[in-house]
């Protein structure tokens, strides 16, 4: 199981003085920081301030706050890195690999057959657009009616 303690959280002890870090944007809510590991030049993470273990428990105020870093990080990683493309990712929870449990976005160059975040390690499956109806109405109801399916 991921630790979501404060206390032992790196990203926490990031933004409290006691780790270095590359910060290259910061707002009130929000850090963007360079990502220790650089598999291409310019992989930056973006967290909020607030400890929040992944998006799944973010309030809305810091994940609109984090996503609108996400997108200001990605245009300058587009000018100061020409890729062939920008991969955009957050992990939550131990099913998904998060590494670190403090909400954090990664924006990473990609490049051509370089192989990174290969999201399928087999073909996915189709189902049928029964099946899809059914998984829809699931999500519908759990958003509730005021955030029903677009008309």
């Amino acid at each position: 199981m991921v630790d979501t303690d404060q206390a032992t959280c790196a990203f926490c002890d990031i933004l409290s003085g006691h780790q270095p870090a590359t910060i290259v944007a910061a707002d009130s809510l929000t850090v963007a920081l360079l990502d220790l590991r650089q598999f291409h030049p310019g992989h930056v993470l973006v967290i909020p301030r607030q400890h929040v273990a992944d998006l799944r428990t973010a309030d809305d105020a810091v994940a609109v706050a984090t996503i609108r870093m996400v997108a200001r990080v990605a245009r300058a990683v587009d000018r100061c890195f020409p890729a062939d493309g920008l991969s955009v990712w957050h992990s939550a929870g131990v099913g998904a690999n998060q590494e670190v449990p403090h909400l954090h976005f990664h924006v990473h160059p990609r490049h051509l057959g370089d192989e990174l975040l290969r999201i399928y390690p087999r073909s996915p499956a189709y189902p049928n657009r029964t099946t899809l109806e059914a998984l829809g109405a699931q999500l519908t109801q759990a958003l509730g009616s005021d955030l029903g399916p677009p008309t």
